[in-house]
């Protein structure tokens, strides 16, 4: 009976078939998504049918019945796309491809980063450097480019300076989010795990204007890598171990993607060293604790896309014992002494002074493209930064206490649209909203406030635009207007108050003046509106030569720090006083970069100068008393400054296995109208490096590279401060650098294979060879220890 059923099922299939009437028709075009153009021999496939449109994309097919068919539409250089018809609804459909598809890719199939801008000096690190500084810093890694040093509070605590900017000048954008996590501060190093990025990008200067037009120094751009949209399972995991601190690292990530464009992504990070060494001596509490973890999910179609994010970072940092001083003489004889006024025995602990810091941050992200237009991309994110500094006070009980207790909030919303369907041009509009509140917790710590309670509140938008002269002149440019918001509550003590002068013209924003403790309440409130503009050029000529020029004028709005600070700082150990009349800096920048790059060597030239009307500098002044003693004063103030200097870097395959490298940096900053050096400018300074490369020898990689650092010949007069010791006024060397220093380091590493889709990866790094004694410049503790010894660091890299 089974076997009946069937067969009379089956008959009366063949006859409804052979009944239908297979006499459709569907014509259309096969069209570039990208920009509307036709696409020429593409090729359509149903039931093993293949058509193949004409020169004018045009297509045709016959004889369809009635039913639904899954056409699968390629095209040279395009990703095929499956589309289903119901033929009894349709006769015509247009099918369209993204034929520009790898241009879109963030990887190019050459292996370069795609540039941000074409015209302003920009380098990219890849995972390979990134893997080099896994248990390191954002900040030592970028050292890596020629106009990047680092302005440094002992070993750990690092901040990025691009062509002597640093601070609020440098913006760091985390996949795709600004950071906001207090970078006025000297001592407060980017909360950001450097083994979350792919790739970093540094832009030298304010051209990136779809990311901010405050950035005066530079932007650094950190970017994930992509996961593509099929099957796979993979995932890394880097060990690392260093002699210098007796500690190590261990980093490892996991990522799922699909094929229908879903994907997932964990990483997870844990660093913790000891006391870090000088050659002589041990830096006592310089150690350091940090955890991070990152999860990402979404999906990844070219049509449209939706990406969640959310990553947590914390670190507890100490802060070398001898740094904090009790008073002017103390500082003299730390600078006179030559050594730590406290050494002990090395140890895992981390006492006070300290910082605790902690950092969400989150966001979610939505893109849609749309045909023969462009894309359209917009994004939340959320920050939420906490900052407690641990100062060493007068009893064990208010020890426990923080010094300072600040907690930042930040909620972005960005919206952007990019016209890229003409070949010719495109062009990025965006707008950006952004709310932000600072609360300083006065009744946790017991003690003044140094940044005050605000809430802040920025809109942005900007318009850029790239346009194709001919096949070697690329122009862009861009404009950008920002309106920025500050409302404070600050208690003012009526001594400062008075010293400052601000009754004159800050009268009217006093709200209360019978505070307890002889001060008053004050609601300063100000309004900053901010042109920031590009225009620039690249032109390539000769097969390998590129030439760039840019312009960039940018503004930005003086940070809560240089406004509002007022009183001991305690992480810094000195007092911090801002001013009420800063106006914004205006910065005019013209840079301008000469490469050439072939097989055999490459070399690029970029000299620049940057004009900066009311740049804001922090500088000592002299000291002041307080309850725990006298303390050296640190006074912003603003001024007229010029920039000018020169980044190199040359490369040479002398021979198969053989490859020298040369990076030359170089700036002076000097203060226009009385020709006073800026203070904290870095000095000259040479790298080169030889390299072996033996590819057959499991992929060998050996190099030695020297560093020498010139003395800083250039910085602003020393002050004069009463010695208790001497019963006078002395000069307290306070500014004058450090003597030149030369360092050695050697970096090797090689791969195995660990079956068909595993392998291991194995280096060493030895920094100071020689265990050379030196101080840097921009180190704030060079004034009381020596900078790091020799160091061994074994890591350990395993893709799965």
């Amino acid at each position: 009976m089974k076997r009946s059923t069937l067969v009379i099922v089956f008959l009366l299939g063949v006859s409804l078939s052979f009944a239908q009437e297979c006499d459709k028709t569907l014509t259309g075009k096969v069209i570039d998504f990208h920009d509307g153009k036709p696409l020429k021999s593409a090729t359509i496939t149903f039931n093993s049918i293949t058509i193949v449109t004409d020169s004018n994309g045009i297509y045709t097919i016959n004889d369809l019945c009635s039913v639904s068919y899954a056409f699968t539409v390629s095209h040279v250089n395009c990703n095929a796309q499956v589309f289903t018809i119901d033929m009894s609804k349709v006769t015509t459909k247009d099918f369209y491809l993204e034929h520009h598809l790898n241009e879109l890719e963030e990887v190019k199939v050459a292996g370069t980063i795609k540039q941000e801008t074409s015209s302003s000096q920009e380098q990219t690190i890849n995972t390979d450097i990134i893997e080099k500084y896994s248990s390191a810093t954002l900040g030592d890694a970028l050292r890596e480019i020629p106009g990047v040093s680092s302005l440094n509070t002992g070993s750990t605590i690092v901040k990025p300076i691009i062509q002597g900017l640093s601070g609020s000048r440098v913006l760091i954008m985390n996949n795709n989010v600004r950071m906001q996590d207090m970078e006025w501060g000297d001592e407060h190093a980017p909360n950001i795990d450097i083994n979350t990025a792919g790739s970093v990008t540094v832009v030298k200067g304010a051209s990136a204007l779809q990311y901010g037009g405050d950035a005066i120094g530079g932007i650094i751009i950190m970017k994930p890598n992509r996961v593509a949209a099929k099957d796979t399972l993979f995932g890394k995991t880097i060990i690392t171990g260093a002699t210098n601190g007796r500690g190590g690292s261990i980093s490892s990530k996991i990522v799922k993607g699909y094929e229908n464009g879903w994907f997932l992504k964990a990483q997870g990070a844990l660093k913790r060293f000891g006391d870090f060494e000088a050659p002589d001596y041990v830096l006592s509490n310089t150690g350091v604790f940090e955890k991070g973890a990152s999860i990402a999910f979404g999906i990844n179609k070219f049509e449209y896309g939706l990406d969640a994010y959310y990553s947590f970072y914390d670190a507890e940092i100490g802060v070398l014992a001898a740094s904090h001083i009790g008073n002017p003489d103390d500082l003299i004889q730390s600078i006179n002494s030559g050594q730590p006024d406290i050494i002990r025995d090395f140890t895992y602990d981390i006492e006070n002074p300290r910082q605790e810091v902690t950092h969400h941050l989150g966001k979610v992200t939505y893109y849609k493209r749309f045909e023969e237009l462009g894309k359209w991309t917009t994004q939340y994110d959320f920050q939420h930064n906490q900052r407690f500094e641990f100062d060493t006070r007068r009893t064990d009980e208010l020890s426990k206490r923080p010094s300072i207790d600040l907690e930042l909030t930040t909620h972005t919303l960005i919206s952007d649209f990019y016209f890229d369907a003409k070949p010719n041009y495109s062009l990025k509009v965006g707008v950006l909203l952004r709310y932000q509140d600072n609360f300083a917790d006065a009744l946790e710590t017991g003690v003044r406030r140094l940044i005050p309670d605000y809430d802040k509140y920025d809109v942005g938008a900007f318009l850029t635009g790239e346009f194709d002269i001919n096949e070697s002149l690329i122009l862009d440019a861009g404009i950008r207007y920002d309106f920025n918001r500050i409302d404070a509550k600050k208690f003012y003590l009526l001594t400062r108050w008075d010293e400052r002068g601000y009754e004159t013209d800050f009268a009217d924003i006093v709200i209360d003046r019978n505070v307890i403790g002889s001060q008053l309440l004050t609601n300063p409130m100000f309004d900053y509106h901010n042109i920031s503009s590009t225009v620039g050029i690249q032109y390539s000529f000769k097969e390998d030569y590129q030439l760039r020029a840019n312009y960039a004028l940018a503004q930005r709005a003086p940070n809560p720090a240089e406004l509002f600070s007022d009183g001991l700082h305690h992480s810094a150990a000195r007092i911090e006083i801002g001013d009420l009349r800063f106006d914004q800096e205006t910065s005019h920048k013209f840079s301008a970069s000469l490469q050439k790059n072939n097989e055999k060597w490459g070399w690029e030239i970029a000299p620049y100068i940057n004009f900066i009307n009311d740049y804001i500098l922090l500088e000592p002044t002299g000291t002041s008393l307080t309850i725990r003693g006298p303390f050296p004063v640190w006074e912003y103030r603003q001024t007229d400054a010029r920039l000018l200097g020169v980044d190199a870097k040359m490369y040479v395959n002398w021979f198969k296995h053989w490859q020298t490298d040369h990076n030359f940096s170089l700036v002076k900053g000097k203060e226009i109208d009385n020709d006073i050096p800026l203070i904290n400018m870095p000095a000259p300074n040479f790298a080169n490096k030889i390299t072996f490369l033996k590819e057959d020898w499991f992929n060998l990689q050996a190099s030695l590279e020297s560093q020498y650092t010139f003395r800083q010949n250039e910085f602003p007069p020393n002050i004069d401060v009463f010695s208790q010791d001497a019963g006078e006024d002395v000069e307290l060397e306070i500014n004058t650098p450090p003597d030149a220093y030369h360092l050695l380091n050697f970096d090797t590493n090689m791969e195995f294979k660990l079956g068909e889709k595993n392998d291991l990866k194995v280096g060493l790094t030895i920094n100071n060879v020689l265990h050379t004694k030196y101080r840097n410049y921009l180190n704030r503790q060079r004034y009381f220890a020596d900078d790091l010894g020799r160091n061994f660091l074994l890591r350990i890299s395993i893709n799965y």
